[in-house]
């Protein structure tokens, strides 16, 4: 009786021992989709993006810049690109620090829209899909936050410009090597094969050089002797000269083609590897493995130093980002593992808030790696971008109060694990529709955006006050204002909106439905006649 039982309890902890190297295959595949996305991305709008930085004028608006940089960062899904542009044209006398400072503050909200659609994969587990995007929107809402404080803020007194000078001035700088690489060692054997891309096209286009114009951002091939690209790993140089190449290399398809293709391709293998991961990671991590894991993440420090965890959290967020390079890939890393309750929306916090120190550290390293003439510039703006998430996290995360970023997620998870819908509609609003309408109001002059801002902001903050005052002191208002009911139900709740798409969801089952059987009826006709 011993025998069968001890080797169902070896081949149990076998088969559990051979998920581990799976999962380690599935987070590889998924971060290196994520690196493929990004070029994808970049092929589709790449040379727009060196166009939409060109017009110079627009950035003289705050507000168009902090809009660009949204759109900017959302097209290309790569904050580094965005700014790495940004300090290519400070550098290049083309742009202001006072005006790239906006831009910046785009980038770092565009940046979080990948870890919001990686979030979109666990919609099909009502509670999972609640904390995943709960874990995913806190760090669009702080960002959020941060620039609407911040923003209005720089715009009076230059605070984040003259805070980096400072250090600028006090700072000896002098150039360094280049910036560590340290997860494009492991990503680059597979990606290099499949996709290259020449960066330096949409600096230059955004630089104002037009021979560049009709350039394609796919790098072409050339002899292994003359790679302009530093190759540090030998197993690239051996696949390279097997292959000759990259996929693409050759290839006599347009960008937008080559980037469609890649999006299809990428956003498959994505969403394949995350459903994987969760699967993997709801069968490793279940029991006692969960309980225990759980206990650890979450875990507080003792009384008096229970304060001490939450920072610690946003140090291991820093220096994870810092390792990978990229906060996209860290919090869309973790996301999965809020969605399964691994981690919790508190402790996710802070790993995001440090994630975007991380990245931002990075980003002073490749500053400081250029030329002489160019590293004053290029490291301001880069210290901007430190200031921006040091103040925000200075401004949202010590005092407990101030956490809103934590309940306005929390809120957004409610919504989207009971109306789903709404997930992409958020997603649309606050990434591509609202950033649209505010930047076409910013170009149309200050009074029409001030005609048109002020009263809408205005309504904004008597909304929020009522609704506080609703909840915690309602005797201070009068009794029509003491709670929504006056107000038509479609002004308070989504219930009517879900209605209506769930009629149109049925509607368009049933004629499916209709069509179907009138195509079996016809076909069933025929075949007697026949």
């Amino acid at each position: 009786m011993e025998n069968p039982s001890r080797t169902k309890r070896v081949s149990t902890i076998v088969f559990t021992l051979g998920k581990i190297p799976l999962l380690l295959l599935l987070l590889y595949l998924f971060v290196c989709s994520l690196d493929i996305l990004s070029s994808a991305f970049q092929l589709a709008g790449g040379k727009v993006t060196g166009d939409i930085f060109q017009e110079n004028a627009v950035f003289s608006n705050p507000v168009a810049g902090l809009v660009v940089g949204i759109l900017v960062t959302v097209l290309v899904q790569s904050s580094s690109t965005s700014t790495s542009i940004v300090v290519s044209l400070v550098s290049s006398g083309l742009l202001e620090v006072q005006s790239a400072i906006p831009i910046i503050m785009g980038s770092n909200i565009g940046t979080s829209v990948t870890n919001t659609v990686v979030a979109l994969m666990q919609a099909g587990e009502r509670e999972e899909f609640k904390r995943a995007f709960a874990g995913a929107t806190v760090h669009d809402c702080f960002n959020w936050l941060s620039v609407l404080v911040l923003l209005p803020l720089e715009a009076a007194s230059g605070l984040l410009r003259r805070l980096s000078q400072a250090v600028v001035d006090t700072l000896q700088l002098s150039s360094g090597e280049e910036a560590p690489e340290l997860l494009k060692v492991i990503t680059k054997p597979l990606t290099a094969l499949i996709i290259q891309l020449d960066q330096s096209v949409i600096t230059a286009i955004a630089t104002g050089d037009q021979t560049v114009s009709n350039q394609s951002l796919v790098r072409r091939w050339c002899p292994a002797t003359e790679l302009p690209l530093k190759v540090h790993n030998q197993l690239i140089m051996l696949l390279l000269s097997c292959t000759g190449g990259h996929l693409f290399v050759n290839c006599s398809l347009s960008d937008l083609a080559i980037g469609l293709i890649l999006l299809a391709c990428s956003l498959l293998v994505l969403c394949s590897c995350l459903i994987l991961l969760v699967k993997v990671l709801n069968s490793l991590l279940k029991g006692q493995v969960a309980s225990a894991i759980n206990k650890v993440i979450n875990t507080d420090f003792p009384h008096p130093f229970t304060w001490l965890a939450g920072y610690l959290a946003l140090l291991v967020g820093a220096g994870m980002t810092f390792l990978v390079q990229s906060s996209s890939v860290f919090t869309s890393s973790i996301t999965p593992l809020i969605g399964i309750g691994v981690i919790s929306i508190e402790r996710a916090y802070p790993l995001t808030l440090g994630s975007n120190l991380g990245t931002t550290t990075t980003a002073t390293l490749a500053a400081l790696a250029s030329p002489g003439d160019k590293l004053a510039a290029a490291t301001q703006v880069a210290l901007c971008h430190f200031f921006f998430n040091l103040v925000g996290i200075l401004l949202w995360y010590p005092i407990p109060a101030t956490r809103l970023p934590i309940r306005m997620a929390r809120a957004l998870g409610s919504h989207t694990a009971r109306y789903r819908w709404f997930a992409v509609l958020y997603l649309l609003l606050c990434f591509l529709l609202l950033p649209s309408l505010v930047f076409a109001l910013s170009m149309a002059g200050w009074k029409v955006m001030a005609g048109i801002g002020a009263p809408v902001i205005a309504a904004i903050v008597f909304v929020v006050t009522v609704n506080l005052l609703q909840e915690h002191k309602p005797h201070c208002l009068p009794r029509s204002l003491q709670s929504w009911d006056f107000l038509p139900a479609w002004m308070t709740s989504l219930q009517p909106l879900d209605d209506v798409i769930t009629k149109m969801t049925l509607s368009c089952r049933h004629q499916r439905g209709v069509g179907k059987r009138i195509h079996s009826g016809s076909s069933l006709v025929l075949t007697v006649q026949l």
